[in-house]
């Protein structure tokens, strides 16, 4: 577990930009099984690559096409969250962050660590807004 003051900036650099941060499985599996498309961001402290992800996620939001809900857990914070949402994200083995986009329940899309680290949000914006263009 993180301590919330090391937390609490990187919930808010997701929530700040329209994502509702959930903190319990029924929350998640809600969202996620929501008619439309669902971004989940698995959000993590891991300053390699989460630095990255959390402002590639909010440029992808700037297309024309965008998910219709979009939320957010916190792994190493929320364990009841994020473990549902990697339920929903078999078979892709956990990792954080990482990123997942459903349409009506089902996996459409997914973006794990190693898509993530070492690229730059501008990458990462692009292959979500690809995504987007495609199941949105």
């Amino acid at each position: 577990m993180y301590p919330q003051e090391m937390v609490t900036p990187m919930q808010a650099e997701l929530t700040a930009a329209g994502f509702q941060d959930l903190h319990s499985a029924q929350e998640v599996d809600n969202a996620i099984k929501a008619e439309g498309t669902t971004l989940v961001v698995v959000n993590s402290v891991c300053g390699c690559a989460a630095r990255n992800a959390r402002p590639g996620a909010k440029m992808s939001l700037q297309g024309a096409k965008k998910p219709d809900h979009l939320i957010t857990v916190f792994a190493g914070v929320d364990k009841d969250a994020v473990d549902a949402a990697r339920q929903h994200m078999f078979p892709f083995p956990p990792s954080s962050p990482s990123m997942a986009l459903f349409k009506n329940g089902e996996l459409v899309h997914m973006l794990e660590r190693h898509h993530i680290e070492g690229r730059p949000a501008e990458m990462i914006a692009e292959n979500l807004q690809d995504a987007y263009n495609e199941f949105c």
